[in-house]
């Protein structure tokens, strides 16, 4: 399946619009011949335009020179685009593609509901090395919404894609065609103009109510939103992304346990189904950070302290661990249970927002009692164990943190950021000891294999010895954290 980010304009074009030339705009030095296509497009989505919400679009196309299925995301301020080739007798979207979706669809079936064909006359815009700057596409539209009561429509606009120039050519060209006349196009994409009344509002569009329980909805959107995200990344093994999908488990479970008493709902089992993701993700995530963390401690060691084969052995256990944690985790992403979590989240995000229950008071009172719990099972931590429970807590206190910045600003931003430091501290302490134990282990399966041991050893008094120097860093960073506390909470 091949991807690429898609950076384009669409503009719409009044009666008797004419195209300016466009050489010596943005690097443009020669404009190609036209190349005239006949695209036909059916698009596909749920009955409840389940994509269509997300802003995603899935179509097969046939006709010009990209036909096949066409999967577009939002990815930034601009969109990504996966193409993947379809057979002549293919009418339904591909297991890949649906999978790429499946957080969007709920499980729910892909069908056609609408079909839009475009006479399209394309002109590469090249630069003086023959390079292509941009596409640039005059279209004439007709479409058909395959949806009960939908109707035929047809218009007229441009489109114009940047290929091989920079952002400021795009900027220039835009400019160029403003002046000629051309209008940036009003309907956020051809599909929507097909469905017309029927085009649903986007994700988080109808969160209503004051303030504070804006903050609160928001912030758990924003995590749910998180999670579709990163799933088809996830499921294509992008590490980076299962990192920001587990963060985002955690700040759900955060938000649950310290804003409870302002939401409503079954908030344990709620709680635990999260906690379930996060252990699946946890499992992959936790075997990428440790094989890079053991890979660096073994090459930091001179040659003749590594004793045997230890990166070998090493990265052959994290490596089937990893598998194993993989497998897990993209079954648990294609269950009905991940689903109904989903919908689950979907529904807690639409009832928070309620004048009655959440006012600005309650809210920052919530998460300066987030704080609280952390600091007093700081200042009775004299366990390893019990400093790993300030860990977590500190770790509410700043999605705490974060989720009031929209009532606190500055002051909550900068908490967040000490209590960040703070449990880093506190966590390298605890990685250190996570580290310590399978070093262990590794060292006891080795000795058991009839190898030498030495080098398990003193990687496990690295690890011990660093985990220490890092609790020396905890006062002075709990200091700034009261300090920042005071300039929030008073």
């Amino acid at each position: 399946m091949a991807g690429k980010l898609e950076v384009e304009r669409k503009y719409e074009l009044p009666d008797g619009f004419a195209l300016p030339d466009l050489t010596g705009v943005g690097g443009v030095t020669s404009i190609g011949e036209p190349d005239d296509q006949q695209l036909d497009a059916v698009y596909y989505d749920t009955e409840g335009l389940h994509l269509a919400r997300g802003r995603v679009t899935l179509r097969r196309r046939t006709g010009g020179n990209d036909a096949g299925w066409h999967l577009k995301r939002p990815a930034g301020g601009e969109r990504s685009e996966l193409q993947l080739p379809a057979n002549n007798r293919q009418r339904t979207p591909p297991r890949a593609v649906a999978d790429q979706v499946r957080a969007l669809t709920r499980g729910a079936d892909l069908a056609p509901i609408a079909r839009i064909r475009t006479h399209r006359v394309e002109r590469a815009l090249r630069s003086a090395d023959g390079n292509t700057v941009a596409l640039l596409a005059d279209d004439r539209v007709s479409t058909e919404s395959l949806r009960d009561g939908g109707s035929a429509r047809r218009w007229h606009e441009l489109e114009i894609e940047l290929v091989d120039g920079d952002p400021k050519a795009l900027e220039r060209l835009d400019a160029a065609l403003r002046k000629a006349g051309a209008r940036p196009a009003k309907s956020p994409s051809k599909l929507a103009q097909a469905l017309g009344p029927d085009y649903p509002q986007p994700i988080g569009a109808r969160l209503r109510g004051p303030k504070a329980g804006r903050a609160l909805a928001a912030y758990l959107a924003a995590q749910r939103d998180a999670l579709i995200e990163q799933d088809p990344h996830v499921r294509g093994g992008d590490a980076e992304a299962v990192h920001k999908m587990r963060v985002a488990t955690r700040r759900l479970r955060s938000t649950l346990r310290s804003f409870a008493p302002l939401l409503d709902g079954d908030l344990d089992r709620l709680h635990d189904e999260v906690k379930w993701v996060t252990g699946l993700l946890g499992e992959v995530r936790d075997c990428d950070v440790m094989s890079e963390r053991l890979a660096g401690l073994v090459h930091a060691e001179p040659v003749e302290l590594v004793l045997g084969p230890v990166a070998a052995r090493i990265t052959s256990l994290l490596a089937a661990r990893a598998a194993e944690g993989r497998r897990a985790l993209t079954a648990g992403l294609d269950s009905r249970r991940y689903t109904d979590l989903l919908n689950e989240i979907d529904s807690l995000v639409l009832r928070t927002a309620r004048p009655e229950r959440i006012s600005r008071r309650r809210l920052m009172r919530r998460a300066l009692k987030a704080l609280q719990r952390a600091d007093g099972r700081l200042a009775g931590a004299e366990s390893d164990e019990r400093m790993h429970e300030a860990r977590k807590a500190y770790k509410r206190a700043r999605y705490a943190a974060e989720l009031v910045v929209p009532l606190g600003g500055n002051a909550a931003t900068r908490l967040a950021d000490r209590v960040t430091d703070l449990q880093d501290a506190l966590g390298n302490h605890q990685d250190a000891l996570v580290t310590g134990e399978l070093l262990r282990q590794y060292g006891i399966s080795a000795y058991g294999a009839g190898e030498n041991a030495f080098t398990y050893g003193l990687l496990h008094a690295r690890a011990d010895e660093h985990g220490r120097r890092s609790l020396r860093d905890v006062p002075k960073a709990h200091r700034k954290v009261r300090k920042a506390a005071r300039a929030l909470y008073g």
